[in-house]
């Protein structure tokens, strides 16, 4: 499949997943020129270094959670997993510091895209409105699956400011068959929460965005167990993509730099 198809299907899909908010946001910018940089859309890769399986098996789930990856305030449901908290331990606050400090200094220079770009980094479905942009280092994703380097994030986050992209933080990942414990290794539990995509059920094959439930189907669609995604004749995935956590690192407050 070209990378015209490729971006249309993700684009087609995101809207399936999230129609009424994209909807609202087209509306606001309706009229507006928003020329884009050039990106590299194929879906391959989009799992952010999970060997690449489950965007090779699934690009529309790739798609489908690039809108709740994108929002700044997370919250438990059917289609979220967060890590719980954990009492603070000694030395997890000095842990997180030590991870924005050293990140802050590394991404001051993506404070102009351009830059990521040039450096390898890919914007995130480009083509759709969003609330944050994810210019992904696909490297940067697979070495995550076996080390932390705070310095090198999967994703950088940038809103869209009148045409412009302003960097606001950064997405870090860790292998999917990671424990709770070993991601308190990496950023400690009792500062911030690792979040997954889970429990998605896409539309039967086949099945457009003008003919599909959008109250069922996708990640915020009421479907959220493979009986009744099976029942549905939709196509289930328990897991979408890897752990994740967003770090906000010019947030002056420490609990903002952390949302979730």
């Amino acid at each position: 499949m070209n990378k015209n198809k490729w971006i249309l299907l993700g684009i087609i899909v995101v809207a399936l997943a999230c129609w009424p908010g994209l909807h609202a946001q087209q509306n606001q910018t309706h009229g507006q020129s928003q020329p884009q940089p050039k990106s590299d859309s194929d879906m391959k890769g989009m799992d952010m270094g999970d060997t690449q399986h489950d965007a090779d098996q699934s690009p529309q789930a790739a798609g489908a959670a690039n809108d709740d990856m994108s929002d700044m305030h997370m919250e438990m449901s059917a289609h979220m997993h967060m890590t719980a908290s954990r009492p603070e331990a000694p030395g997890d606050k000095a842990r997180a510091e030590k991870v924005v400090e050293e990140l802050r200094p590394a991404i001051e220079k993506y404070k102009d895209y351009h830059v990521a770009l040039n450096d390898g980094f890919k914007i995130f479905f480009p083509s759709v409105p969003q609330p944050r942009y994810h210019f992904t280092n696909y490297s940067y994703g697979l070495a995550a699956q076996f080390s932390f380097d705070p310095t090198k994030p999967t994703s950088l986050l940038y809103k869209k400011v009148n045409g412009e992209y302003q960097l606001e933080g950064a997405m870090y990942t860790a292998p999917k068959r990671f424990t709770e414990d070993q991601l308190n290794d990496r950023i400690p539990l009792s500062i911030a929460h690792w979040h997954e995509h889970v429990n998605l059920c896409l539309p039967p094959k086949g099945v457009g965005i003008g003919q599909a439930d959008l109250t069922q189907f996708g990640l915020r669609g009421a479907i959220a167990t493979q009986d009744a995604c099976d029942a549905a004749g939709g196509r289930w995935m328990p897991i979408v993509f890897n752990w994740m956590v967003h770090v906000y690192p010019y947030e002056s407050d420490p609990a903002k730099m952390w949302a979730h």
